[in-house]
Formats: C-alpha cells, sequence, structure tokens
C-alpha cells in the first residue's frame, strides 16, 4: 500500500471495523521477541499506534506494564475498554511524536503496523533515547497479497484497481529483501543485534467481508465516497462471479534491534 503521510486519521474513523477486520500476528511472532528480550513484571514497555489493540495482549500477559501511545481518540477509548481488566495497561491519546518519556527507562518498545507513519529521523532516535541499555526496539506488521492460487479472479480486480486506484495497480508481494532493507535502517541509528523474519498464513472471506477489510485500508478510506461506493460494488460483484469468497496472503515481517 503506497503511504502518504496525515492519512492516519482515517483508521479512527472506522475504529471498531478495523479492531474486527484487521489481523492479528502469530504466536512464533512473539516468541521471536521474548527470545531477545525477557519480559515480566519488573518490565516498562511502550506500545506505538496501538489501533484496535490486535498487538497487545501477548506483551500485557507477560505482567509487564504496557503504555500505549495512540493518535486517534476512537481507537484510544475502544483500548480502554478492551483492556479495562488489565492494571499494567495504560494508554495516551497522542502522536508519539509528542510523547514525553524519560529516557532509559523503557525495556520493550514495540510497534504492529504504525510505526511507518513516523518520519524515520524523528521516530529511530526517540525509541533509541527512551531504551535502557540493553532494551529492544521490535516493529512488524502485515503486508497482504492477491489470491495468488486464482488469477483469474486476480485478474479482474487488477482490471478495476487499474481504473479506480491505478497507483497501487500492479502492487508486487512483500519480499525477503523489503524485510532486510527495513531493518538495516535501525544500524543507522545506533542499534545493534538487528534481525527480521517473515512468518506467512492465508486468511479467506466473503465478497461483504472483503469490502469491510478493504474499508480499513486508508488509501481506500480517502476515496470519494462516491467513488469508492461504485468501486467497491464492482469488488463485490467479480468476487460473487467467481464464486462469492476470495483468499488473500499475508506476509508478517518482524525487524528486531537491541540498544548497546
Amino acid at each position: 500500500m503506497t503511504v502518504t503521510k496525515d492519512r492516519e486519521w482515517t483508521f479512527d474513523t472506522i475504529a471498531e471495523t478495523y479492531e474486527r477486520m484487521r489481523p492479528g500476528y502469530p504466536d512464533e511472532l512473539y516468541a521471536d521477541i521474548f527470545k531477545m528480550i525477557t519480559i515480566d513484571e519488573s518490565c516498562n514497555a511502550v506500545e506505538i499506534g496501538i489501533g484496535g489493540g490486535q498487538a497487545t495482549l501477548p506483551i500485557l500477559e507477560t505482567g509487564c506494564k504496557v503504555t500505549a501511545v495512540e493518535y486517534g481518540k476512537n481507537f484510544t477509548e475502544l483500548c480502554k475498554q478492551k483492556f479495562k481488566g488489565y492494571p499494567n495497561f495504560s494508554i495516551v491519546n497522542m502522536k508519539f511524536e509528542d510523547y514525553e518519556c524519560e529516557k532509559g527507562t523503557c525495556d520493550l518498545i514495540y510497534s504492529a503496523s504504525a510505526f511507518h507513519w513516523i518520519p524515520e529521523e524523528i521516530g529511530y532516535p526517540k525509541v533509541f533515547d527512551m531504551l535502557k541499555s540493553g532494551g529492544v526496539f521490535a516493529r512488524f506488521a502485515n503486508h497482504p497479497y492477491k489470491d495468488k492460487r486464482r488469477e483469474d479472479l486476480s485478474r479482474e480486480l487488477e482490471k478495476l484497481y487499474a481504473i479506480y486506484m491505478p497507483e497501487v495497480s500492479g502492487r508486487r508481494e512483500y519480499t525477503e529483501e523489503d524485510a532486510k532493507n527495513l531493518a538495516d535502517i535501525a544500524s543507522k541509528y545506533g542499534f545493534i543485534d538487528i534481525s527480521y523474519k517473515l512468518y506467512y498464513r492465508t486468511r479467506s472471506f466473503s465478497a461483504e467481508e472483503y469490502l469491510q477489510l478493504l474499508s480499513t485500508y486508508s488509501d481506500h478510506a480517502v476515496l470519494a465516497e462516491s467513488v469508492r461506493r461504485e468501486f467497491f460494488s464492482k469488488i463485490k460483484d467479480v468476487i460473487n462471479d467467481y464464486g462469492g469468497q476470495i483468499t488473500i496472503y499475508d506476509t508478517k515481517d518482524l525487524q528486531l534491534a537491541r540498544k548497546p
């Protein structure tokens, strides 16, 4: 998905749909984070851009203190309720760029499908300063791709994207090279022990469910309402013409880095 700054507000307008439709992350990913650093009740963690809280629970369940920094007001209220049973959870409603935290006080800082909204030259140095020596930054995200086993369906959908969203038409699948290049950014800002890993899974949707998922993508959400309605109607027709179901191939990537 092409990223344009100042589009992050679109997610907050459909917070409940986002929380319901966006995927979580595999247990293996969290296991890899916990291999990098042991997290327990004595630790402090900060989550950057909690969104609907898809990535939060496995960290909370370690017993560590989790402070979420979330720009969206609706997401903030949603997650206050979602995690109200966890006394070790708190959330502040602001951009991470404006968040004030004492330097060298965090054991883990993590961000799921959100850190790309923060300018690199601001985000990485700030995370570095907030971490304790030996602390870990975990950056991860999901990268959905077309139904690879049904080229006829994908081809028809691609024709629609060429008309309605040509800027994302022909988008390629996320690769290991992409993940490595993203991981390597941390080395410019003093991090060590840099690594990355990919995880794969599929998700299947009815036509109606798939449209709900698309509504949580910022580049789709900013389309003019009349254009989006027409575009989504045609997507629904295509999926129904090809059996009423579509499968998405997800690549999830994790980048880990440590403060010396």
